[in-house]
């Protein structure tokens, strides 16, 4: 025992328990914080609506591998069977870098004027929940 006044059972047992995320709860709507806290689903929820909506590489406070890459497609004329593909790779590379979140499945996107709508079931170790995110 190198540290005889630290307790390695304790420890270790602090090391096995699975801890739950939590973020603070902002309405989707408004982007606003609710003063709210959310855990579990709900706190990867809040994570990864955040994600989508914060460009990667624009600030320096986020890691590289933080954020979407949307803007690279933006006056590209790509067809729409292209664009859609390449909005939901880009959507779950961004996602996957949470390690709560295993991937995404039913994935659309639709055009509204100047954005675009996603939706899509986002699969969890917590469990699945639907998110749609106007980008």
């Amino acid at each position: 025992m190198m540290f005889p006044f630290i307790d390695e059972e304790a420890l270790s047992a602090q090391g096995e328990e699975a801890t739950l995320p939590k973020e603070y709860v902002i309405d989707f709507t408004t982007g606003q914080l609710t003063g709210r806290i959310a855990e579990g689903i709900e706190a990867v929820k809040v994570w990864a609506w955040l994600a989508l909506q914060t460009p990667r590489y624009r600030y320096y406070i986020y890691s590289w591998d933080y954020g979407q890459e949307y803007e690279s497609l933006i006056g590209q004329g790509f067809s729409a069977g292209y664009t859609s593909m390449e909005l939901e790779r880009m959507t779950e590379e961004c996602l996957s870098v949470n390690p709560y979140i295993e991937g995404i499945e039913n994935f659309t996107c639709e055009k509204e004027e100047e954005r675009v709508q996603l939706s899509f079931t986002l699969v969890t170790t917590l469990g699945d929940t639907e998110v749609t995110a106007i980008v």
